[in-house]
């Protein structure tokens, strides 16, 4: 997932970034960074952490200027340590340079493999600092050209912000994988993975980059050019299901509408008698909504998310039945007891976390639960920036419906057909990847998909 924010000519520019990030956490929380430029030098702070956490009044003294770039990491390529942490920060021939990365280059490895055989030193394990090296190689002149030239060796999902000394550079790749957001504040620029990160700063949104757009943000303003050869645009269908935050904007379109129609589409396909509709908070609460409004069936908030989870816990030597799953959830008896339920959920990867649930459900005294997920099954891991589990611990790649049913313990189970998730977020089916449900990969792999990892 992660997020990137980028902003130009603006006062204060690292503390906006710094807010633009705090929007986006539910993007990435293993680390969070900021690089910034005052016009002649880059400056650059990453730590391990949330973004609440790294950046204390102090530290803003450390990344003055009015431009900067930020990066909140959910790691898909290179393992969860400071070292690849974003953004990463470089000096090379033509100066410094700072880039945050959204999601995964496919040829990464083989990319590695040759430039380490031409005498490149890597510092990271995240693929990011491929393009980094592939940029200082390019025989191009000029940072635009030399960052095309290496961009159009990589295949995969890149959403980029990329900081120089006096530019900002945004950038997708030609099928769009991850979304990437332009909008204006007091005469200067932003950039974000979601739009939410604008209304923190109280910035316009202006529109959504295109395929394979990159924009370069300057004292001459922003200029937009198409360098690369075009694609048919697969942008990822499940940042509308659970990714995005819902107060925002992706790809040009609303989450929050997308979502009740994920669960207006799911009740239509998939109705059930029941006395509740409630939702697995907070990624399912949206669809529920749609839900409960296409069936008439009210909607409550039968189960409540702890919002102040920690990173570590410490539990107790005496057991407790299902603890993981106690501190983040607990159902409310009130509303539960002797009642039969419609339980919306955004996806099942394992199943473990949905079976704790029924588990508590029923300890409450729920009678019937109908589970419906309004999302279709998960049968094939992500390559393009989502750290799924391998297809072996996918529970829909090796069961069928009822027997997730029998393994969860509830009356019914239904999913979401694909036809009636691209109906709920609009356009056409060839629009969106689909890959994580069907299998079928708009980008080819150098490798079998078994034999590569899920390190970001």
């Amino acid at each position: 997932m992660c997020g990137i924010f980028g902003v130009y000519n603006v006062e204060e520019a690292s503390k906006l970034a710094y807010l633009g990030l705090y929007a986006l956490q539910h993007r990435g929380q293993e680390s969070a960074g900021i690089a910034s430029s005052d016009g002649s030098k880059v400056y650059s702070y990453v730590k391990m952490g949330l973004v609440a956490d790294n950046f204390t009044p102090d530290v803003f003294d450390k990344i003055p200027g009015r431009a900067a770039i930020g990066h909140c990491r959910y790691s898909t390529t290179g393992t969860s340590s400071i070292k690849n942490a974003q953004p990463l920060t470089v000096s090379y021939s033509r100066g410094q340079l700072a880039m945050a990365h959204n999601g995964n280059l496919v040829n990464a490895d083989m990319v590695r493999a040759e430039l380490e055989a031409n005498g490149a030193i890597f510092s990271s394990t995240t693929d990011t600092e491929v393009i980094v090296h592939l940029l200082a190689h390019s025989k191009k002149n000029g940072f635009r050209e030399m960052l095309i030239d290496a961009l159009k060796r990589v295949k995969g999902a890149f959403s980029l912000v990329v900081l120089t000394e006096n530019e900002l550079v945004g950038v997708v790749d030609p099928w769009n994988f991850r979304p990437l957001n332009l909008g204006k504040k007091d005469g200067g620029y932003v950039l974000a993975s979601e739009t939410c990160a604008f209304d923190i700063i109280d910035a316009e949104y202006i529109r959504p980059l295109e395929p394979g757009e990159m924009v370069i943000i300057s004292e001459k303003g922003v200029e937009s050019f198409k360098p690369f050869k075009p694609a048919k645009q697969k942008k990822c269908i499940f940042e509308f299901i659970y990714f995005s935050r819902p107060d925002s904007y992706i790809f040009g379109q609303s989450v929050q509408k997308a979502r009740k129609a994920l669960g207006a589409e799911l009740a239509k396909e998939n109705i059930v008698k029941a006395d509740y509709v409630i939702p697995v908070p907070d990624s399912a609460n949206s669809s529920a909504t749609g839900y409960a409004r296409e069936s008439n069936i009210p909607y409550e908030m039968g189960i409540i998310r702890n919002h102040y989870i920690g990173r570590t816990f410490i539990e107790p030597s005496q057991s407790i039945r299902d603890f993981g799953a106690k501190i983040k959830y607990n159902p409310v008896k009130e509303i539960l007891n002797g009642k039969d339920l419609v339980v919306i959920d955004d996806s099942i990867v394992r199943g473990t976390t949905s079976r704790k649930l029924v588990k508590m459900l029923r300890r409450v005294g729920a009678k019937d639960i109908n589970w419906r997920i309004s999302s279709p099954p998960i049968t094939h891991p992500c390559f393009y920036g989502v750290d799924t589990a391998t297809r072996a611990e996918l529970i829909a790649a090796s069961h069928t419906v009822e027997e997730i049913k029998k393994y969860l313990k509830v009356e019914s189970l239904s999913y979401l057909s694909i036809d009636g998730l691209v109906k709920a977020v609009g356009g056409k089916k060839e629009d969106y990847c689909l890959a994580c449900f069907c299998g079928e990969y708009p980008v080819e792999f150098n490798a079998e998909p078994e034999k590569m990892g899920f390190e970001g």
